[in-house]
């Protein structure tokens, strides 16, 4: 049996020592971005500041930076477009799944409305995009356009897959890839954009990011079938509530006689499964080895991840690299 590697007295904040500082002037420039003179505009903004998130895009990008040579004013300008799309996206995603909180505070949606939410949204991204136009960043907009692009795609292509439960595990990965690992593979292809212009550097760290990117939301789908509510803030089993299939039980089908695939994908398009239907999914997930192989997979390509860095040489920003990628796999968040 594979365990996955314990981390759980590491987190984000110890990843990121080795760029504090540069957090802490990021945090000043993203902040300074975060202004406007329409008063609900900046109510709003003054809002969503108030309780932020882990930054764990902006503490990845600097690392990136970082290793390729020197994290800097470039980087922060990177690392906040990265950040502004990001939040620009979980609001969205909100309007689109009508969430009524969001980090432990009630969604721009349930504050406020929808439409105000949408336009809030845009602002963000637009905002980010004119950060990099003012500074010529022409390289950031082309990764940050593709991730865009690939995230509508990935989350497009789950709609569309998801209505039938037409999800095999070569669409669950490009679902992900695109959804997810994405925008953490421009982030940090940005990071060393911002320091170097060796282009080898470049496609490095952009497959690590997608490698990491996707590890990441492997082990986000496995949350689903073995933690408590109070872990991971939403109850066991609301993927299963919200028809999402993920990897544990594509390998689980993949291992099982038709009648049992039928049963379980009869309770599933129900959309309303009681405590026991959810019980008896996660049972049969865990009976078919479906967790274990995720937790497998999820390994491997942290593994992978971590070898996209070897061409570069060893420093303390690397080592917080390759500690980030043990982490995704191992966090109980």
């Amino acid at each position: 049996m594979i365990t996955l590697i314990s981390q759980n007295k590491m987190n984000i904040k110890d990843i990121g020592k080795p760029v504090s500082e540069h957090i802490s002037e990021f945090n000043k420039y993203f902040k300074s971005m975060m202004k406007s003179d329409v008063a609900l505009l900046n109510l709003i903004l003054k809002y969503i500041t108030r309780k932020s998130g882990k930054q764990v895009r902006p503490t990845v990008l600097l690392l990136a930076a970082e290793m390729c040579g020197k994290a800097n004013q470039r980087s922060y300008v990177g690392a906040a477009m990265v950040e502004l799309l990001h939040t620009a996206t979980l609001i969205h995603d909100d309007v689109v799944d009508d969430a009524k909180e969001r980090r432990g505070i009630a969604s721009i949606n349930a504050e406020w409305n929808n439409k105000i939410s949408v336009l809030i949204g845009d602002f963000l991204l637009s905002r980010g995009l004119l950060s990099a136009i003012d500074g010529d960043e022409f390289q950031f907009l082309k990764a940050t356009s593709k991730a865009v692009k690939r995230m509508s795609e990935g989350e497009l292509l789950s709609i569309q897959k998801s209505k039938d439960l037409e999800v095999d595990e070569e669409i669950y990965f490009k679902i992900i890839s695109d959804k997810t690992a994405s925008l953490m593979a421009a982030c940090c292809e940005i990071g060393a954009i911002s320091a170097c212009d060796n282009e080898e550097y470049h496609q490095a760290l952009c497959q690590y990011g997608e490698n990491v990117g996707i590890a990441f939301q492997i082990r986000d789908d496995i949350f689903d079938y073995v933690s408590k509510s109070i872990t991971i803030g939403k109850p066991v089993g609301n993927d299963l509530k919200e028809k999402k299939i993920t990897l544990p039980l594509i390998h689980a089908f993949s291992k099982s006689d038709k009648k049992e695939i039928k049963k379980i994908s009869k309770l599933i398009k129900s959309g309303n499964m009681k405590r026991k239907d959810i019980n008896y999914i996660i049972d049969y997930v865990n009976r078919s080895n479906g967790i274990e192989y995720a937790r497998e997979k999820a390994i491997e390509y942290s593994n992978a991840a971590k070898q996209s860095i070897s061409i570069f040489p060893d420093s303390i920003a690397k080592e917080s690299l390759l500690k980030f990628a043990d982490f995704v796999i191992g966090r109980n968040l």
